[in-house]
């Protein structure tokens, strides 16, 4: 049939009339929407907050300008961490699909040819559609035939026959499962097996099936846990702040009161007297309050996940949303496609065996020089498939290129050279007599390929490993063919004859060379990457469109299914339960097959109401509504753009490993934003209870507001690159998960955190107030100045406590050379301020007035030091008493 195609000017009407081919991507991410989106954290506005009422006060003189300008400081460098990691990771997604070529394809326009981008495409064009070719819009095959892979579509892995329609065909206007596998409709993104045809366009761009998926991908994304975590511990830390605060202003009024004798008295010593008191004790509330926030924390996680979202393109994961890697840490269940992730997404030659049963590694075939040399001209002659110049394998069906790869290029090409082995008649596979045959007159043998069944029934003699004919037993080869299917294998036969070809049948003198068991086989990686996972206490679901038998027996090979609890179900048997039976079986749950996008979809939400933190790996159009309502979508690197854009993690390999690594990251963020949380914590605590208690011991403000910029500013935005690259430890995936709604903070950490803010409260005030170490200072503004130099080493030094949960807390320093670096840098800084009044230049004397600090001699350094190291053998004695975690 001939095809003249559009003219340019109907192009132009058509695209006029039913639009582009073009499906938007999303719009790239900005450093400004990203930069107010870090507004929105609850943490950043309690900040806020502080901030605003600091300002105040500083208005009506009771306060100084330091603190809220330090909080805004703070509070920007969180929003330019954050926007700068947003636009990063977005930028590294779309120079990766940038570098990837634009999608072409043929088409007849203007009675020719023509190589087009598949973005112009318009309807009513007729695509010549060819093996290999991927389909650029939906419609109709209008001529020719095809076998078609619509699994980027609908998850089915099986090829879909395709045959020409006759006039007035139209195409569906609601798609169904049915549709995809229909006689005649053409679907955008799916991929041509085999054959070639016609393809007349007739929905182009958002109004194909793959637009219609991309526009559901705009629906809001729901809270990551960690950001559920965040909003509870900042709700917590405001709580205690507030309350705090509010206690410790009533106590301190009250002793005012008490010290002038009652009420009366107190009222008594004039209004500007008792304002002012008043004031002493709001000021003190904003104090114990600002105190109580930790500023640092949004800080630490923004450049935790900076720094992490790079380090993981070393290990194939592209992270497109920073959340996105701590959220994998947190994962309960994890539902994982089959093909090309738990297997290697191509079929190949898993076994050969010989008739009697036993099998020869595949290594090892070459030694078999005999078998080895006709099982060559089998495949060779014997098949639709070849090498291009890409040295890819072209032509035929799956199972043709299969065992073209199988054989090998320099086989190939040698059968291919030697004009001595040429085919003098051959037919080609098909349904109905399920084998082929090619005839070589020079070597006076017709070789065949096909169905076991079918080569059998015509077969008495077969080849031994040494090449030699021996009598068949077909009860044992017809067990050992039992035994591969029953692994999912697609057992294929070989044999010859020394007869003359006969068109559509089998001569009655056929001699089997051998036997293969093809099918997409299990990673072994993936294999081992699994029971990683699963022994990281994380259900692991295998979701496919294969029909159940199959997945079941992937499932065993890949360590899914190991004892009776472990049930495999098909999407037909989901669909008959309701929710509730549902979610009471999604424990035992480690298969679907068969499986729709909507089931994956359903999974995701009852999954979620169960408050499981869910992951769902994809790479199709179809896999997209789900991986973008799951907490933490995996999109796999081969996969569709519609899947990469739905996902918040890419694969670039698509391997089940690198998830496994994504989620060993994920744990490992996690731990070190719980180490920074200790950290900090104990920081605050002891800063409240000193700043609340000092004053009545009669010491006023031993931190001053300017100490305490220094604590959320130098100290937490130094401290976060401390323990933010704290190593990846393999006795994290040995922990079992934790729940969306968890605390941060649990009772063990909490013993550590009132421990040692406990501990270094009671140095505070033993440096404070015993002779022996006011003695070592020449007067109270150096005593107080050592003060603050104890807080901050002390807190250093509990640093180290916080590395790990037993004794092992200088171990792994090699792996992290950011922690010493800032040991000592924070050490020096504070040795600078301390001593700025020495240095003969004003902008340093003015800094050393600002902190209130001044310089004192080596007594005190020593003392201050020695004070400081007790944090960690305190720490020790605690860990003995009531055990940590190995």
């Amino acid at each position: 049939m001939k095809f003249n195609g559009l003219t340019d000017k109907e192009v132009e009407a058509s695209r006029q009339q039913h639009g582009s081919n073009v499906i938007p991507d999303s719009e790239p991410t900005t450093f400004w929407e990203e930069f107010k989106e870090t507004f929105g954290d609850p943490m950043i506005k309690i900040l806020l907050a502080i901030a605003a009422l600091m300002i105040v006060m500083f208005c009506f003189g009771y306060a100084e300008i330091y603190e809220p300008l330090g909080t805004i400081v703070a509070v920007l460098i969180v929003a330019f961490v954050s926007a700068k990691t947003g636009v990063a990771s977005d930028m590294k997604y779309r120079e990766l699909k940038d570098s990837t070529e634009k999608d072409k394809c043929k088409v007849h326009r203007n009675g020719l040819v023509t190589v087009i981008d598949v973005d112009d495409v318009v309807v009513g064009d007729k695509v010549l559609l060819q093996s290999g070719d991927k389909i650029p819009a939906d419609g109709i095959l209008v001529s020719g035939s095809l076998r078609v892979d619509n699994s980027a579509l609908n998850g089915e892995a099986e090829e879909c026959k395709k045959t020409a329609a006759g006039e007035g065909v139209e195409l569906a206007e609601n798609i169904t499962g049915d549709t995809f596998v229909d006689a005649h409709s053409l679907f955008r993104g799916a991929v041509v097996f085999d054959g070639e045809g016609i393809l007349d366009v007739r929905k182009v761009g958002l109004k194909t099936m793959m637009g219609k998926m991309a526009e559901e991908m705009q629906e809001n994304e729901p809270d990551s846990p960690l950001k559920v975590k965040l909003s509870k511990l900042a709700k917590q830390i405001s709580t205690f702040g507030y309350i705090g605060a509010i206690v410790i202003a009533v106590l301190y009024f009250a002793y005012f009161v008490t010290s002038a004798g009652g009420f009366d008295a107190f009222f008594g010593l004039g209004v500007e007297v008792v304002v002012k008191k008043i004031v002493e004790a709001v000021s003190l509330a904003v104090v114990i309050i600002v105190c109580a926030v930790p500023e640092g924390l949004p800080l630490m996680i923004s450049l935790v996940l900076m720094q992490n979202t790079s380090k993981m393109l070393a290990h194939n994961v592209l992270v497109r949303k920073a959340e996105g890697i701590e959220t994998a840490g947190s994962l309960n269940i994890l539902f994982s496609d089959k093909t090309g992730t738990i297997t290697k997404g191509r079929l190949e030659v898993v076994d050969f065996f010989t008739a009697d049963g036993k099998s020869i590694g595949l290594a090892d075939l070459s030694k078999h020089s005999q078998v080895k040399g006709l099982v060559d001209l089998a495949i060779g002659k014997n098949t639709q498939s070849m090498f291009d110049s890409s040295h890819r394998v072209i032509g035929g069906n799956a199972t043709d290129q299969a065992l073209m790869k199988f054989i090998g290029e320099p086989v190939f090409l040698a059968l291919e050279s030697d004009k001595d082995c040429a085919v003098t008649a051959s037919q080609g596979f098909n349904s109905a007599n399920k084998f082929s045959q090619a005839r070589i007159d020079s070597l006076g043998k017709t070789f065949y390929k096909g169905a076991p069944e079918k080569l059998l029934a015509s077969a008495a003699r077969y080849l031994d490993g040494d090449g030699k004919e021996q009598k068949l037993d077909k009860e044992v080869l017809n067990k050992k063919i039992d035994e591969l299917a029953a692994k999912a294998m697609r057992v294929l036969a070989f044999g010859y004859s020394e007869k003359a070809m006969v068109e559509n049948a089998i001569n009655d003198d056929i001699v089997v060379i051998g036997l293969v068991g093809i099918r997409d086989d299990v990673r072994p990686e993936a294999k081992e990457a699994i029971e990683e996972v699963q022994n990281a206490g994380i259900q692991v679901v295998m979701i496919t469109g294969d029909r159940l038998e199959t997945a079941v027996a992937i499932a065993k090979d890949a360590g899914l299914l190991k004892s009776e609890e472990d049930k495999a179900i098909s999407s037909a048997q989901l669909n008959e339960m309701s929710d509730e039976e549902v979610k009471a079986m999604i424990p035992h749950i480690r298969v679907i097959a068969r499986a729709l996008p909507t089931d994956k979809s359903r999974m995701v939400r009852l999954c979620q109401e169960m408050n499981l933190v869910v992951g769902m790996t994809g790479d199709g159009v179809n896999d997209s509504p789900a991986l973008k309502r799951a907490d933490v979508g995996f999109a796999m690197g081969s996969g569709t753009e519609a899947a990469k854009e739905a996902g918040k993690i890419v694969i670039l390999d698509d391997n089940f490993k690198s998830i496994k690594d994504a989620i060993w990251y994920g744990r490992t963020i996690y731990h070190n934003i719980l180490k920074f949380c200790k950290f900090q914590l104990v920081i605050n605590v002891a800063a409240v209870v000193v700043s609340a208690v000092a004053p009545f011991f009669g010491v006023e403000e031993p931190l001053k507001v300017t100490h305490l910029l220094f604590v959320n500013l130098v100290m937490d935005g130094l401290g976060a690159i401390m323990l933010g690259n704290e190593p990846a430890l393999k006795k994290y995936m040995d922990e079992k998960p934790r729940r969306r709604d968890e605390s941060i903070v649990n009772k063990k950490m909490m013993a550590q955190i009132l421990t040692m803010g406990a501990w270094l409260t009671i140095i505070s005030f033993l440096f404070l107030k015993l002779p022996f170490f006011a003695g070592l200072f020449a007067n109270e503004e150096q005593h107080l100045t050592g003060y603050f130099v104890l807080f901050i080493v002390s807190a250093l030094f509990n640093g180290f406590n916080v590395r790990d949960d037993r004794f092992g807390i200088f171990r792994g320093l090699d792996e992290n050379t950011g922690f010493l670096k800032v040991f000592f840098i924070i050490i020096a800084v504070q040795f600078a301020i301390v001593n700025a009044a020495l240095i003969p230049f004003a902008p340093f004397r003015w800094i050393g007035s600002m902190f209130s600090c001044v310089p004192f001699g080596i007594q005190g350094w020593i003392a201050v030091i020695l004070l400081a190291v007790t944090m960690i053998p305190v720490d020790m004695v605690r860990k003995v008493a009531v055990g940590g975690e190995k």
